[in-house]
């Protein structure tokens, strides 16, 4: 797939709370993916989020485990790496996270915005398996 977007010329930047970064590693394991991948976020905290652009009001109102706020990190991502595709993956693959009541253990959000196309997907995780292996299925999805 990086191969198939480095022919085209096509540019990507991504976002990650929960998958720490794996979705960018992922990306740069692959030679000759700097002339399409210009960076990444990650942002485990909802300030964070907030200070690379994530609107606010969009964690407010829907949560920062939700499909909204993936699909507002992908844009934040795109808007500030001007990048034609950018991608948002939150979700919570451990415990309850204290500190966002909308947290539930094994459910994940990722959104992919190719311009103002977005594509936003959630997945059911089995919270009782590896962490490792859920960051990997989530990567693996996108």
């Amino acid at each position: 797939m990086i191969n198939k977007m480095i022919d085209k010329g096509l540019t990507v930047s991504t976002m990650e709370s929960c998958t720490g970064g794996l979705m960018s590693s992922v990306i740069t394991d692959v030679s000759g993916s700097s002339e399409i991948f210009p960076g990444g976020f990650v942002t485990y905290s909802n300030a964070a989020k907030i200070r690379q652009g994530v609107q606010e009001d969009v964690i407010g109102r829907f949560g920062v485990y939700s499909g909204e706020t993936a699909a507002e990190m992908a844009r934040a991502c795109q808007d500030s790496y001007r990048t034609l595709i950018g991608i948002g993956i939150t979700g919570t693959l451990g415990r309850k996270d204290p500190n966002n009541t909308d947290s539930v253990p094994g459910q994940a959000f990722y959104c992919i915005m190719i311009g103002e196309d977005k594509n936003s997907y959630e997945l059911e995780l089995d919270n009782t398996a590896d962490r490792e292996k859920n960051k990997r299925l989530i990567v693996s999805d996108v």
